[in-house]
């Protein structure tokens, strides 16, 4: 729990860093709930995130966020690891514990989830075949709370064959891995596609993804929110499909980063949220 006499830290820690609005968006917290502290980025290269880590407890924090390429090298130096991130095999938040330990929890699916619901609340997980492009860390949470939703085919493409492969069997449930040159017809018939690639982001190419076969009543989502709208969502928006970014994932996740860290269940408002669209 806070305390009034307290200095509150946290960060998050990637490589690259500095154009994560992960900062704005907790440091808009803490000044909501009236907390001494601040939340900064940290940048960490792979083979440095153990000491990193480590020197959490030592330095004063309660924890951090985890971005890319770290999530999935963190569950092999935490001290414990929740059964959601262990599933996912990716861990996005550390908490630092009274005795110094370090605990692993992945937040990603739930963040994902209540984003997508918040925009898409009529949104039916037997509606049809859902297609999610990568394997990586945002990909096994989005994969996995898809599956806990009650989705009944998930067509997973990956540039690695062998990758998807993995995740299918790491998570289970109703996961149909392709070969990237597959990717056109994984989009047939499919209600729902997510980009859960770095491609589209800013000073990456763009995803390369028709979508002339998807279905026009089908749904575009994007984990990437800077930009706002990458090239694939424009193109899924020119197309006349709803689309959502990820920003919605952010804001999520990190209520339930609060909630370890502080003990608090800060809100996502419109006035955060325009606040941190207005820089992206």
């Amino acid at each position: 729990m806070s305390h009034p006499d307290k200095f509150h830290l946290a960060c998050v820690m990637g490589d690259p860093i500095m154009h994560s609005r992960s900062p704005m968006l907790h440091n808009y917290w803490m000044r909501q709930h009236g907390l001494a502290g601040a939340y900064v980025p940290v940048h960490v290269a792979r083979d440095r995130l153990e000491a990193a880590l480590r020197a959490l407890p030592a330095l004063g924090f309660a924890g951090c966020n985890l971005t890319i390429p770290l999530k999935e090298k963190a569950l092999e130096i935490v001290d414990e690891v929740d059964e959601t991130a262990r599933k996912i095999g990716a861990i996005s938040c550390v908490t630092v514990r009274p005795d110094g330990s370090l605990a692993g929890a992945n937040n990603d699916a739930y963040g994902f989830m209540e984003s997508f619901l918040e925009a898409f609340p009529d949104w039916r997980a037997d509606a049809g075949p859902v297609a999610v492009i990568g394997a990586g860390g945002a990909a096994r949470a989005v994969v996995y709370a898809l599956a806990e939703r009650g989705a009944r085919e998930i067509r997973l493409v990956n540039r690695t064959f062998l990758r998807a492969e993995s995740l299918a069997k790491a998570i289970g449930g109703p996961i149909m891995p392709l070969q990237w040159e597959d990717r056109r017809a994984a989009l047939e018939g499919a209600s729902l596609v997510v980009n859960t690639t770095s491609q589209g982001m800013a000073r990456n190419p763009p995803l390369d993804l028709s979508l002339d076969r998807l279905p026009r009543q089908a749904l575009a989502c994007d984990v990437v929110y800077i930009p706002g709208e990458t090239p694939f969502l424009a193109d899924a928006r020119a197309r006349g499909h709803r689309t959502l970014n990820g920003l919605g994932m952010l804001l999520h996740q990190g209520r339930r980063a609060w909630q370890s860290w502080f003990g608090i269940d800060p809100q996502v408002t419109p006035e955060l949220r325009a606040m941190i669209e207005a820089t992206i």
